[in-house]
């Protein structure tokens, strides 16, 4: 009943055990998993996993943290978005904690791939870290683009302005620690038809596995945590935020 929405198996974190790992989680109940790619060897990695296990989708692009690393060729990233199991652009965005030397660069490199995601008509996965003002200034231009800001950390009031941009935010393990407060006010806000699960696999595991590497059977403490400021039960939580994912992404038979 899990529809883990953002998680990188194709991390070297997993390569010692990733073939044994990703049928077990089928069999826990992850019915679906998006890996985003970060830079160009890793969007192959992506859809090669896509390739080899009928549950798992990826995602193409250029992360702000690559972009020292990669050559950005957008021909390429617009190539290997043709796949038929690429369902997004991403993971792309703006990213000043690691980098506060390239923001306009980091911003071209963005407008770039939401430019990209419009001519394909796909949604775009947003990591947004210490650019909150400016992340939204860049969605802003674009009125007709959609997707998700992953592991999303900025405020209430941003939160507000992207919702009726007709975004959807994704939740994942943060929201299980001590100092969520602000997390949890933008989840209990959020309208329950915009809410994503994510796990960040193999980062950001939560409460009581914070610490370990993470995965997507551990979208259970996340699914106990919104239902729990929704007013739901987990499996409810669960099953509302496989389908808010089918739908953005266009897989199955969502709504």
């Amino acid at each position: 009943m899990f529809f883990d929405t953002h998680a990188h198996y194709d991390d070297r974190h997993f390569d010692s055990d990733r073939d044994e790992l990703l049928p077990a989680l089928y069999a826990a109940g992850v019915e679906l998993i998006v890996d985003p790619g970060c830079d160009t060897p890793s969007s192959r990695a992506a859809l090669a996993l896509a390739d080899k296990y009928p549950f798992v989708y990826a995602a193409v692009g250029v992360h702000p943290e690559e972009m020292p690393h990669d050559p950005c060729d957008l021909s390429l990233i617009r190539a290997l978005a043709q796949h038929p199991k690429c369902v997004a652009i991403g993971e792309v965005g703006l990213d000043y904690y690691w980098d506060k030397e390239h923001k306009e660069a980091q911003q071209a490199l963005f407008r770039a791939q939401i430019e990209l995601a419009l001519e394909l008509n796909k949604p775009v996965i947003v990591h947004d870290r210490d650019a909150h003002g400016d992340c939204l200034a860049v969605v802003r231009d674009y009125p007709g683009a959609r997707g998700v800001f992953h592991c999303f950390s900025g405020s209430a009031e941003m939160a507000e302005e992207l919702l009726k941009l007709g975004w959807y935010l994704g939740f994942d393990g943060p929201i299980t620690y001590k100092n969520a407060r602000k997390a949890l006010e933008v989840l209990e806000l959020c309208p329950l038809e915009r809410i994503l699960m994510e796990t960040d696999s193999p980062y950001l595991s939560p409460v009581p596995m914070r610490g370990r590497r993470n995965d997507s059977r551990n979208l259970v403490y996340v699914a106990e945590k919104i239902g729990e400021v929704k007013g739901l039960s987990a499996e409810e939580a669960a099953h509302l935020c496989l389908e808010n994912g089918k739908r953005l992404f266009a897989i199955g038979d969502a709504p």
